[in-house]
């Protein structure tokens, strides 16, 4: 366990001015705090947060983490209080410690709802000081190297929450070689079979070719110094997790695997990381499509370094990043780095925050928590984001955007700004036309072609890779959902209030809202048109003392009675109200039918899913809540299911724009005679006759005939008459009939 003394040393090591009163009694009442608590290695407990805090001070940071880290548990785990703290080390470390307590209750494997909600808590706590981010990473990194000692179950969890949460968040802040430790001890006890295998193949390479190694360390320093380049060479075998994940992402087995050593060359200047480059490509053949240059486009976490792999000594591939000592110190620290000592002053790592990419991620990451997505919706979009590499295109007016491997046009639209997105509806990539579905690469300039008032298909949503996509998709979906539903609301109140003889007016709604338990009127539209409020109950609301008539189940009429006016109006069983207009007279002047125009229009509405309905046909709307409504023909027996629900009937009739005609989809059934080319003429009558088939199928009861059921969409009743006229023609049929659900 670390002295007091030797956590002072650290500290002045890198920080001559310390507050070594401050760290002192930092120790001091931590140690007494955690008085004989153990851990589960048997080890006192106080051990712990003093490898926090050791850790922490390689990467140089502030008294004021380095005392958090050394306080990181006493309020969690002993008797300490945030008020006794704030009194004797102020209230930044209070802060500090508040932060880090709140994240060690957070539950980040538990069911997915509550793991959002978790993660969103742990990004709040670390978006308002980095610092509280950075101890509560040490503090993970030392729990995964003693996690042998804890049990079985709850070794697991651990292990996946550092896989899935803090490993990412990790490389999201730059620091990979922390980020590579944390996967790497995951792996071991998430796959301890996989880990060992790979280990021990590592280890066999290793030990037959492992000098290839210091051949090329060598050769490299004296090709580099004949040149005047300074510069320090260091090879290194990958760690097993890294080629465990190349395994799995390319499907090839270890053997395949070509590039096991990677070599790290450390130069002066960015413009020396370039000369390095030539000689390099000048010495040994470059593997096309290996070369990545992020000192000129940087990651998001500010990653900076080039990358290529050649074909070296024994024609082995061999990995090499070249970089500046300042490139592979934020490499290492990450965000970290920028907490510097000059001159006997500190530099608050804090005011460098905002200048760091990662940071400002993180920050924009946060920013989500207000578009208003469910938690579990934000952790999905915020993985996507973790665990993605980076593309860099450009817009036509140069500016810079990095999106995840895998995205498209789309993602790049809601990336330049949401409105973009929403009205997205064509690309230029590299001046070329693309579909919006194109995987972007490295370099290109994308051009978004607009059109205002265009809507997200809500297909977009399982097409795009980055979590704004997705949350801007799923806000701009709900939202034209919500509207249609409004929509026909508002055409159902109309004609309800129309019914009722009381005027109806957007302000007598208003007026009614906390009657109805609203707070809005599109909220009683919406709920109107979902149909989980009926409009008798919304009339009631507004015209308290209105008698209304009582909707019963009225006396059964026949399906094509009609009334006595002989205008061509008939009733339904189902009650006065629903009355139905024959089609291609002019409606009444007092009609309450409300109109539809297919399924292309404002409103929720779609067909009986069993033969569909089409002009022509006398119908009916059923209101499902949730669902919108449903229109069929009033000859379907499926009606018969609503006898007892007639607040659910609506009057409805046909709206057809002849400017822009519309297919209907109908339903038909034939038995055929079983021969080669029956099934040709029956498509080809129906093809010759202007049909749409959208479905076939077929079934053979006996040797001789086939029945077949088809899905088809036509013009109207007309048009689908005379289809089927025609097949009943046909000397291979022997009957055919149209379906009605």
């Amino acid at each position: 366990m670390m002295r007091q003394y030797e956590l002072v040393d650290r500290v002045r090591s890198y920080n001559p001015n310390t507050d070594e009163d401050l760290l002192n009694r930092a120790y001091v009442y931590a140690m007494r705090a955690h008085g004989t608590q153990k851990r589960a290695s048997g080890d006192p407990f106080f051990a712990h947060p003093l490898e926090v805090a050791a850790l922490l001070t390689d990467l140089k940071l502030d008294d004021a983490t380095i005392v958090a880290a050394v306080l990181h548990d006493t309020v969690e785990d002993t008797a300490a209080t945030l008020e006794e703290i704030e009194s004797m080390f102020g209230p930044d470390i209070r802060r500090l410690v508040d932060g880090l307590t709140k994240i060690k209750k957070l539950d980040l494997v538990s069911k997915k709802a509550a793991q959002g909600e978790n993660f969103r808590k742990l990004l709040l706590a670390i978006v308002d000081d980095v610092r509280v981010l950075l101890v509560k990473l040490a503090d993970r990194l030392h729990n995964m190297r003693t996690l042998h000692f804890v049990a079985p179950e709850k070794r697991l969890r651990i292990a996946e929450e550092t896989a899935e949460i803090y490993a990412p968040l990790a490389g999201r802040m730059g620091m990979q070689e922390l980020r590579e430790e944390l996967e790497e001890l995951a792996f071991r006890h998430i796959k301890p079979e996989a880990h060992a295998t790979v280990t021990k193949r590592l280890e066999e390479v290793t030990e037959r070719e492992g000098k290839v190694i210091g051949i090329i360390e060598k050769d490299l320093k004296e090709k580099l110094a004949a040149r005047g380049i300074q510069a320090q060479v260091s090879g290194r075998r990958k760690r097993p997790y890294s080629i465990w994940k190349k395994m799995e992402r390319k499907s090839v087995s270890f053997e395949q695997l070509s590039d096991i050593f990677g070599f790290r060359v450390i130069v002066d200047s960015a413009e020396d990381c370039y000369r390095v480059l030539g000689i390099v490509h000048m010495t040994w053949p470059m593997v096309p499509g290996r070369y990545k240059d992020y000192i000129s486009t940087p990651k998001q976490n500010d990653y900076r370094s080039i990358h290529t792999t050649v074909v070296g000594p024994g024609h082995s591939r061999v990995e090499l990043q070249i970089r500046t000592d300042t490139m592979d110190r934020i490499a290492e620290f990450g965000i970290a780095a920028h907490a510097h000592y000059k001159d006997g002053r500190t530099t608050e790592l804090t005011q460098f925050a905002d200048e760091s990419r990662a940071y400002q991620w993180l920050r924009r990451t946060v920013d989500l928590l207000a578009e208003g997505d469910s938690p579990e919706e934000f952790l999905e979009h915020t993985k996507l984001e973790l665990f993605h590499d980076q593309v860099f295109c450009f817009t036509p007016k140069g500016r810079l955007i990095a999106l995840p491997r895998g995205a498209t046009p789309i993602d790049f639209a809601y990336a330049v700004h949401t409105d973009v997105g929403n009205s997205a509806v064509g690309a230029k990539i590299n001046g070329r036309i693309a579909p919006l579905l194109t995987e972007l690469q490295n370099g290109d300039e994308v051009e978004i072609t607009r059109a205002e008032g265009q809507a997200p298909p809500a297909a977009w949503e399982s097409l795009v890779v980055t979590g704004k996509a997705r949350a801007a998709i799923r806000r701009a979906t709900r939202a034209a959902v919500r509207r249609q539903y409004a929509g026909l609301g508002r055409q159902i109140l109309e004609r309800a209030f129309t019914r009722a003889e009381r005027p109806f007016s957007d302000d007598k709604l208003k007026a009614s809202l906390k009657r109805l338990a609203r707070t809005a009127v599109d909220d009683v539209l919406a709920a109107v048109g979902r149909g989980e409020m009926y409009s008798g109950d919304v009339v009631k609301a507004v015209y308290p003392d209105l008698e209304l008539e009582k909707r019963g189940a009225p006396e059964t009429k026949s399906a094509g009675a009609t009334t006595g006016n002989g205008k061509g109006w008939f009733e339904l069983r189902k009650g006065d109200n629903l009355k139905f207009k024959l089609p291609g007279e002019a409606p009444d002047a007092d009609s309450t039918a409300i109109p539809i125009r297919g399924l292309g229009g404002d409103l929720p509405v779609r067909f009986a899913p069993d033969g569909g309905a089409v002009p022509g046909d006398r119908i009916v709307g059923i209101l499902t809540p949730g669902e919108g409504v449903t229109i069929y023909p009033i000859q379907s027996t499926a009606l018969a299911a609503f006898d007892n629900e007639p607040e659910r009937w609506l009057d409805v009739r046909w709206d057809l724009d002849d400017k822009a005609p519309q297919r209907f989809p109908a339903r038909i059934k034939l038995n055929s005679i079983n021969e080669p080319g029956s099934l040709a003429q029956i498509t080809t009558t129906i093809a010759e006759h202007d049909g749409n088939i959208d479905a076939v199928a077929m079934v053979r009861p006996n040797a001789d005939f086939t029945d077949v059921t088809i899905d088809l969409t036509v013009w109207d009743l007309k048009h689908l008459s005379a289809i089927i006229s025609e097949l009943r023609e046909k000397r291979v049929i022997s009957r055919v009939e149209r379906v009605v659900g």
